[in-house]
This record gives structure tokens, sequence and C-alpha cells, in this order.
């Protein structure tokens, strides 16, 4: 038995011997932390200045950065699957993809298995989840929600309140039909304004309605920046005349990769392309700045919208003294490329798309302005929270609390590498499913190119490929050095991690490492 499974066996033996009135005392002494998770969509982490990447000079998000100066940045956060809905499942369950029952955009989530707000809500937490939701079932285990439709609309929004039937009119789930839904023939609710606007009024309505005698668990979560980056009046003349810097390798050629990245059409001023209005007089090198040029500056107003927002926020934590009890959360649920290797969206393994942001603050435990460089991932957001709250882990889940890491220690036994895996094969932008590990300095990708009767993959099979990366000496992933001689050791190291990985996750199937 693995150490990790008998403690929390053993912290499960020893909740049971415990009546519910000596377990309720327990943790009202002990105050429970309020938690208050803030996640956007597709919020890269070189777009919040906190990270000093290249655009840190000339894009400032300087509420988001207060949760860094006054808490902790983890530099090496990642997810395990990058893409919108299964991210959000795993987040919630503490379970990889397969194990929660969402692989793709295609899956439902089962609402009526176990995730983190159903156990907080359980034991005397108010909870609730604001704005994107995107899990086509209704939400379970909340107090109150108010979410948006799929995606939802930046402008005039339709939202589905926990007052209101889950069902519109015509007897089938308001997902199967956004278009209607979004122009108002499916139930729910429009508001008048700006999205990002909306989502923060609902989430402090939630903050001054709450019972004050029970504490709370707010999941408030932005559709932005999310394509199509459409953003509000306020912000519509930032950058106005600004040249954005491009990251280094906007105009990468991918010459030393796999036929994986050259076959994607998620590429800015090629295949898949946007703004041919304001671009199609342009080609080349020219086309592409260009295109980089509207894309990024829309992005990045979606970007300093929610960062104003944020800042409302935790103003009223400070204004109604709960800073100090509450635990603050910023998160991504995924990376995104915003230029790098002349790309936008996810999906990939590479580090802009595989990467989070996360940043925590909890004055009472953790040290303002530290950093972490531990590997994380988002399977351990759920168990995090159910430690802070005093409540046992369930065995079954397979994150790991960062509660030792945000006390400044690093258990012995953490891990030194993760497993990432993609499953919707060519669905979007023709990119192929994959699967992989990441250590510190290493990174192997093996492209098995198979559909495996994954929701909404196609059944266009691709010739198998790997791909290695050295992240020490080739920190932009340009080079895949699979093959070379000189590497040929690490990459059987490497080959035996994954095996090792997916045996221990449980993520068993037919493909087979060549």
């Amino acid at each position: 038995m693995k150490r990790r499974d008998f403690l929390k066996i053993a912290s499960l033996g020893a909740a049971a011997l415990m009546s519910p009135k000596m377990l309720f005392a327990q943790r009202k002494s002990e105050k429970r932390p309020n938690i208050l998770f803030i996640m956007s969509d597709d919020h890269a982490a070189p777009a919040i200045s906190a990270y000093g990447g290249f655009l840190a000079d000339i894009a400032k998000t300087p509420n988001i950065d207060r949760l860094a100066k006054e808490g902790m940045r983890f530099d090496n956060c990642f997810c395990t699957n990058s893409i919108c809905t299964p991210s959000r499942a795993v987040i919630l369950t503490g379970k990889y993809s397969h194990k929660n029952g969402v692989l793709t955009l295609d899956d439902e989530f089962d609402g009526t298995q176990q995730t983190f707000p159903k156990l907080l809500q359980r034991a005397g937490y108010y909870t609730g989840v604001v704005g994107k939701w995107h899990l086509k079932t209704e939400p379970t285990g909340f107090n109150y929600y108010n979410v948006l439709p799929g995606q939802g609309l930046y402008f005039n929004p339709i939202m589905y309140e926990s007052t209101m039937p889950w069902w519109n009119k015509e007897g089938t789930i308001w997902w199967e039909d956004l278009e209607a839904v979004e122009e108002g023939k499916g139930g729910g609710k429009q508001y008048k304004g700006y999205v990002t606007d909306i989502i923060t009024d609902v989430a402090l309505d939630f903050l001054k309605d709450r019972p004050k005698d029970k504490p709370f668990c707010l999941l408030y979560q932005h559709k932005a920046p999310h394509d199509m980056w459409e953003y509000d009046e306020k912000h519509a003349e930032l950058f106005r005349d600004v040249e954005i810097p491009e990251p280094a390798n906007l105009f990468d050629s991918h010459a030393h990769r796999g036929m994986a990245i050259k076959r994607c059409t998620q590429k800015i001023g090629r295949n898949h392309t946007l703004y041919e209005d304001e671009t199609e007089h342009l080609s080349g090198r020219k086309r592409k700045k260009k295109q980089y040029q509207i894309y990024i500056k829309s992005y990045l107003r979606c970007v300093a919208s929610i960062d104003d927002n944020i800042g409302h926020v935790l103003d009223y934590l400070d204004k109604t003294g709960l800073t100090k009890n509450t635990i603050v959360v910023y998160t991504s649920d995924q990376g995104f490329f915003i230029g790098e290797h002349g790309l936008f969206d996810k999906r990939f393994m590479y580090e802009e798309s595989l990467r989070m942001p996360l940043l925590i603050r909890y004055p009472r435990e953790v040290k303002a302005a530290s950093v972490n460089d531990d590997i994380v991932v988002n399977a351990d957001f759920a168990e995090t929270f159910l430690d802070y709250a005093g409540l046992s882990v369930p065995g079954d889940m397979q994150g790991r609390s960062l509660r030792p890491l945000l006390k400044g220690r690093t258990p012995e036994d953490w891990r030194r590498s993760m497993y990432y895996r993609y499953w919707m094969h060519r669905a979007h932008f023709n990119i192929a499913a994959h699967f992989g590990v990441r250590t510190k300095r290493y990174k192997l990708i093996y492209y098995y190119g198979l559909p495996l009767d994954a929701r909404g993959a196609r059944e266009r099979p691709t010739r198998p490929e790997w791909e290695l990366f050295d992240l020490e000496k080739d920190p932009r992933e340009m080079y895949n050095v699979y093959g070379k001689p000189e590497y040929s050791d690490i990459a059987e190291k490497l080959k035996a991690e994954l095996v090792r990985l997916r045996e221990e996750f449980e993520d068993e199937d037919e493909v087979a490492l060549i």
C-alpha cells in the first residue's frame, strides 16, 4: 500500500470514530477558512505581470498581482488535459479525465459524483458558483449558482440561476440548442451589460447575502479571455497606439519538431486565420505581425477587465474584514498560446498550453511574496480545499494537498513528474491525440494518433511519433531531441516513467508505446 493511501485510510478511520457532534465542535474551534476560487478561461501566465513574462512591462495586472505580493506564486502548475470542460471536471473532482468521465468537450459531467463543493457543503460550508460553468449538466453541491449556458455571451448574457428550471420549454436541455438559449428562447435571465462586470456583481451579491454564521466557498469564474476576445467600451482605447511586444518565437517555422505541430491549423496568419478583413491586403510576415497585434490587444483588453473586477472583490474582502480568514486562489482552466510558436489556443502539451497560472493568498498561513517551483497539477486543488476545511480526503482522489507547499515545506515524497493526456483527436485545429510526462528538466510527448472512441474525436489516425525536449537547454521547445544518441538513456527513463504514471493513475487502454 502506498504511503499516501495509507494516510488517507487512517484519517478516514479516525474521523469515523468521532461523532458528528465532536466533528462539528472540532471544526468550529478551528475557525475554518473561507474559500474564494477565482478562475478565468484561457488566461496565459505571461499575461499576468506578476509572472514577469514578455508582456509584463506593458500589460499590467495590479489586482491579480496583489495575490502574488501577499501570497504565493506557483511557477510550475500544470493542467492534466488542456481544454476547458475536462479541466473543470478535474478541478471539481480531484480526479483525472479518465476517472471523472469528462475526456473531451463533448462529454457531460456526471453531477452525481463526488466533488469538493459537495463535501464542503455537507460539512457546513455555504457554497456557490457564478459565471462560466461549461459542464453541460446542472451544477450540484452548491447552495446557489448563477451560470452561463455553454460559452455564454460577452454582452447582455443569459444566465441560469438556481431558482430557475434547468430545462427549457421544449423539454430539451438548454445546452443542446445554445443559439436559441443565447437569444433568450430557452429560459434563463438576460443581464444587460458586459459579462465580466455582471459575473462580478453576482459574485459580490453572493458574498453580501451569504449566511454570516457559516464559512463560504465561492467559485467565481470568468468567461474572459476566451475567444472571440470581445472587450468592453471602457478598455477599447487601451494599447491603441502601442506596439505590443512579440514572443521570441512568433515566427517559428516548426522545422525541428514532429508532424503534429506542422499539421495543426491554429496558426496566426496561416491556415485557420483571424482578422481577414483587416489583413487581406498583407502577406507573409507582415500579415502575421498585423494579425498578432489585433489579437493580442483584444485579448489583453479582456484581461484588463478581469483585473479591474478582481480588484473590486478583493476590496470587498478588505472592507468587510474577511481577508485574513479567506483563502483566495487565482488560476485559469489551462494555459494558452498568445503568439508563441506562431499559435493561439491550447490543447498541445507544449509549455504555453500546459502551464496554468496559480496564485494563492491566505494571510494566516502563506508567507507574502513567496514563490514555489514544485510540480503541481489541477487535480491538487480539491484536496487542498478539503485539507484547509479540516476534512478527510477521499482515497479515490488523485491529487495532493498543496498545504505543505503553501507553508514553505516540500515533502520528501512530492512528485517529480506529471502526467498529461489530450484525447480529442483531430477534432479542433487538426491536433492529434497525445499523452506525455514532464519533469523539472525534460518533457516527453507521445502522439499515438488514435481516436479511441473518445466523443468528438475524429476517425482519422495519424502516424505515431515522439517528441523530447530538454527544457533547461531549450525552454521554448524549439528542438525535438528524440532519437539523438546523447538523449537515448533519458528517453528510455522517461518512457519508463510514463508507463509508471499511467499505471499509477489507472489510465490503461490499447495504446502501445513504440
